[in-house]
């Protein structure tokens, strides 16, 4: 990068930690393969890994299993996260076990790769913006994927029992997936915590996350009973029971049972798109 051209964003605390990201990732393996196996050499960004390039190292292992051409790129703003990332290339670059296609490199928002990404992973990175902010990154991220790109940004606790996401391309945002270790969940509103910075500050009466919400946390307290089956049995009748009110995404890859057993409901931005500007 040219001395003069100054990384776009702020550091972030850089919080991350082996597994954090395991419900992402394995969310993108089953539903983005498309985007992951177009093109000759596609091209996917880690933004913002933190202090440790564990997550990027983990993403790039996960997304070769499905897409072996895959190249991936961990990209932060901090030198010596730069640095820390080298030096983990290096100590995975013994003898016979190389790591074709995997790099780190310092940048922001501006995306300092070769080609426009099929894929951007942007977890916990957009935190500490404000509302207006975090709809300028999300739009200037989009204007930097491929033509069939995806950009998942979004947040999870610091052990990555619970994250939500929202997945959007270049025509702006498509879904929204709610994801949560099972056996921990009291119940589906303290999902809240990890809203997008869009939608955070817009889960109160009268807005759509809101009524989502609080709508799911109805669908769990009808589906108690079956807490006798344990935890997974519970939050599959409760998506179930949800869907009968919100159009949650019911049919494979984004949808049905196997989804939901596994903690997730994803369904369209529309359903909680803010009702105002």
């Amino acid at each position: 990068m040219p001395p003069a051209m100054k990384p776009r964003g702020e550091v972030t605390r850089g919080t991350t930690a082996p597994n954090r990201l395991r419900r992402v990732d394995r969310w993108i393996t089953a539903t983005q393969t498309g985007p992951l196996r177009t093109g000759g050499r596609p091209l996917a960004v880690d933004l913002g890994y933190g202090a440790s390039p564990v997550t990027t190292f983990e993403l790039y292992t996960r997304l070769r299993a499905v897409a072996p051409r895959l190249e991936v790129v961990g990209i932060e703003i901090e030198p010596e996260r730069v640095a820390a990332g080298h030096a983990l290339l290096a100590a995975l670059n013994e003898p016979g076990r190389g790591y074709e296609g995997l790099s780190f490199r310092r940048g922001g928002f501006e995306l300092p790769v070769p080609r426009p990404p099929a894929l951007v992973r942007a977890f916990n990175v957009l935190r500490q913006y404000d509302e207006q902010a975090a709809w300028h990154a999300w739009d200037d991220l989009r204007a930097r994927l491929a033509p069939s790109g995806v950009l998942v940004e979004g947040t999870c606790d610091e052990i990555g029992r619970r994250a939500v996401w929202v997945t959007l391309t270049k025509d702006g945002p498509q879904s929204i997936t709610f994801a949560a270790h099972l056996r921990s969940l009291e119940r589906p509103s303290v999902l809240a915590e990890r809203l997008p910075k869009t939608l955070i500050h817009r889960n109160v009466p009268g807005e759509p996350v809101h009524a989502l919400l609080t709508a799911f946390d109805r669908c769990w307290a009808t589906a108690a009973p079956l807490s006798a089956f344990g935890p997974r049995a519970r939050w599959v009748e409760a998506v179930s029971l949800l869907a009968q009110t919100h159009p949650v995404l019911t049919r494979p890859p984004y949808g049905g049972r196997n989804r939901w057993r596994l903690g997730e409901v994803t369904l369209p931005w529309t359903a909680v798109a803010p009702a105002h500007g």
